[in-house]
């Protein structure tokens, strides 16, 4: 891809738009910063790990992201020339990883709706980090479609896939879907994807979300299914994200308490963190020894709401239309389309992140429980953004 030509301005203005609203956007300029493959936030946390939504749109209806009653037939998704082009998140991701970015995770909305998704995964893969390796390129899918292009994600650069999956009985999965569609064809997208080999080195993995009243009977099935397997399985707290799914804490089953169920039927070992701000905690099945072992495999528990883990984010995300979040309960975005596509250079873009980057300093998990609730929230005129349009 060719360079556009720079600019003849020193400084590039940055503009700041809260998330899908119109109206004037606020803006500053900086001096340029060169990308050196360290860059950290105000708290002095580096930047590790990009997000990437290819698309706002999903083939679920889940009610803790996308209640139907909110995203019916008449919602007004992003229009084709709003979403960033392949070439442009390719030339955005490049300047992440300039900046110290190692993983970069494609999710939506549903990523797999995007066309010709395996082409922007050829893409990244043939990028390369300032010390010559290439970036680690993950997934996160309902699964609906992957039995049919888990080989071609694969043969493309792909390697590791998370599959998010409520439930193994088929009325409760059918139910928190939305959309009637069938367990059976999830779990026939998992086992196309081990056979791809996208569960090489616990490379698969299956979120659930657990919201209390709902699918926590389903935590001992899920974990009967998956061990021994090849799959990790992560049983995530139900969140408070955006500002259409309803939540209260009621629905909330504590990570604790997982644990605690699955304790009466397995035998678990706690484990260490596989890499700097991982979200999971892990816990290894153990064997006749009492010791872990690797061949039933782990679960993870991610406690977003009971244990915040702000403390160590490392996590940057690119919306759809070229906004980056630095929280998923974020309420504003920084606009990196509007650079894209209004002849900045590489250096400038790179600086641009480096601005916004530096200025981060978003720990709302971790202040929110000792906060009234009504100061919790966002002001006015400000709501979080939904999690179907950063990912999650």
């Amino acid at each position: 891809m060719t360079e556009p030509s720079p600019p003849t301005a020193a400084n590039r203005i940055i503009p700041v738009a809260d998330w899908r609203r119109p109206g004037p956007q606020a803006a500053e300029t900086h001096p340029l910063i060169p990308a050196q493959g360290l860059l950290q936030d105000r708290l002095q946390r580096p930047l590790r790990d990009l997000r990437i939504s290819v698309t706002d749109r999903c083939n679920f209806r889940c009610g803790y992201c996308m209640p139907k009653e909110v995203f019916d037939k008449n919602y007004p998704y992003l229009p084709h020339a709003s979403l960033l082009s392949f070439e442009e998140i390719t030339r955005v991701a490049a300047q992440f990883l300039a900046h110290g970015v190692r993983k970069i995770r494609l999710t939506g909305g549903e990523p797999l709706l995007r066309k010709n998704l395996e082409h922007l995964i050829e893409m990244l893969a043939a990028l390369r980090t300032p010390e010559g390796l290439p970036p680690e390129l993950t997934l996160t899918t309902n699964g609906s479609l992957l039995a049919r292009k888990a080989r071609a994600l694969r043969d493309a650069g792909l390697q590791r896939v998370t599959v998010s999956l409520d439930g193994l009985d088929d009325a409760v999965f059918r139910r928190m879907n939305d959309v009637d569609f069938p367990v059976a064809d999830v779990l026939a997208g998992i086992e196309a994807a081990r056979d791809a080999g996208l569960g090489a080195r616990g490379g698969l993995k299956v979120n659930m979300v657990v919201k209390r009243g709902t699918n926590e009977h389903e935590i001992l099935p899920m974990a009967r299914h998956f061990r021994g397997r090849g799959v990790t399985l992560r049983f995530i707290e139900y969140m408070d994200v955006g500002a259409t799914n309803g939540w209260r804490m009621d629905e909330v089953l504590p990570s604790a308490q997982v644990i605690e169920r699955l304790q009466t039927e397995f035998a678990l070992v706690p484990l260490e963190a596989a890499a700097p701000g991982e979200t999971a905690q892990r816990w290894g099945y153990a064997g006749p020894s009492g010791q872990w072992d690797p061949s039933l495999g782990e679960v993870g528990v991610i406690s977003s709401v009971t244990q915040a883990f702000c403390h160590d984010c490392n996590r940057a995300r690119l919306s759809t239309e070229g906004q980056v979040y630095l929280c998923l309960f974020a309420g504003q975005g920084h606009d990196l389309r509007s650079l894209l596509r209004g002849g900045a250079s590489d250096a400038e873009l790179a600086s641009a992140i480096a601005h916004i980057w530096q200025g981060r300093s978003d720990r709302y998990s971790e202040l929110r429980a000792s906060l009234p609730a009504e100061a919790a929230e966002p002001s006015p005129g400000r709501r979080r953004v939904e999690m179907s349009y950063i990912g999650g």
